[in-house]
C-alpha cells in the first residue's frame, strides 16, 4: 500500500471513530480551490491537529480556523449541496508531504460508512 492509500484509510477510519470531520473556514466561508483533479474541491481532515497544520502551513489558508462537524450534519447537510455544485472532497490534504487526494462526496460517504461496519 503506498503512502497515499494508507493517509486516506486511515482519514476513514479516524472518521468512522469518532463521527467528526473537519474543515476551515473563515469569515467568508469553507475554501474550495481547484484540487488535484482540476475541480473544486472542498478540503477535509480527520483531526483539528490536520487541519490546523495545513493552515499553517499553506499561505492561502492564513486567517481560516479548524471547524469540526459532526458526520451526520455533514452527510444530511453539507454532503447534498456539495453534490449539486458539482464539488469534490479533498482527503486529508497536506502540503508538508504533497499529498492531495479528492473524491466525489458519495465515495467519501461510502468509504467512511465502510469503516464503520468494520
Amino acid at each position: 500500500m503506498s503512502t497515499v492509500e494508507i493517509e486516506v484509510a486511515n482519514f476513514y477510519r479516524e472518521v468512522a471513530q469518532t463521527q467528526t470531520i473537519w474543515s476551515i473556514k473563515d469569515d467568508v466561508g469553507f475554501p474550495a480551490p481547484i484540487g488535484g483533479k482540476g475541480k473544486r474541491a472542498m478540503p477535509f481532515w480527520s483531526s483539528k491537529a490536520r487541519a490546523a497544520e495545513e493552515i499553517a502551513n499553506v499561505p492561502s489558508f492564513k486567517g481560516f480556523e479548524p471547524v469540526a462537524i459532526a458526520w451526520d450534519v455533514f452527510t444530511q447537510q453539507m454532503l447534498p449541496g456539495m453534490e449539486r455544485d458539482g464539488l469534490l472532497a479533498g482527503v486529508n490534504w497536506s502540503s508538508i508531504t504533497a499529498v492531495s487526494v479528492d473524491v466525489t462526496p458519495s465515495e467519501l460517504k461510502a468509504s467512511v460508512e465502510q469503516a464503520v461496519q468494520q
